[in-house]
């Protein structure tokens, strides 16, 4: 009789993990404020294909003075949209339904964040995850004009 063909369980693990990673969110998206060396950077990690919210950091970058990254928390990635809004010489808020974080770009650092219902500055445009699962930054307006 014949045994009948197997995996290495091993062998099996590595095959199945990109089926298990499918689907999965884990990019980044960027706001240029003064070319590529001044910027905030937010990466969306969703950990598991079928988790329903994902992690996210924030990373201001003004070099080659500072690099800092910050951890913002999980949220819904059921319509994200993350609003950035200009709040001052070199502070940005951004606003993800009622959570708010605000950043001094110049330093690097996180700042006390407004209410959400009380942010104030030059809406700047937001980042959301578009129609291939990537995520962008669509300035303000943009929509509009296309």
């Amino acid at each position: 009789m014949r045994k009948p063909f197997s995996l290495p369980v091993p062998t099996f693990a590595a095959l199945l993990a990109p089926l298990l990673l499918a689907g999965c969110v884990n990019d980044t998206a960027s706001y240029q404020i003064e070319g590529k060396d001044h910027s905030l950077t937010l990466r969306v990690v969703q950990e598991y294909f079928w988790s329903k919210n994902a992690s996210m950091r924030l990373t201001a970058t003004r070099m080659p003075d500072c690099m800092r990254q910050m951890e913002l928390g999980e949220v819904s990635l059921s319509g994200l949209e993350v609003e950035l809004f200009a709040s001052g010489p070199n502070v940005y808020t951004l606003r993800a339904g009622e959570d708010v974080w605000q950043v001094d770009a110049q330093a690097c650092t996180e700042l006390e964040a407004p209410e959400a219902n009380a942010v104030t500055g030059q809406a700047l445009g937001s980042f959301h995850i578009d129609e291939h699962d990537k995520l962008v930054f669509e300035a303000a307006g943009s929509a509009a004009a296309e």
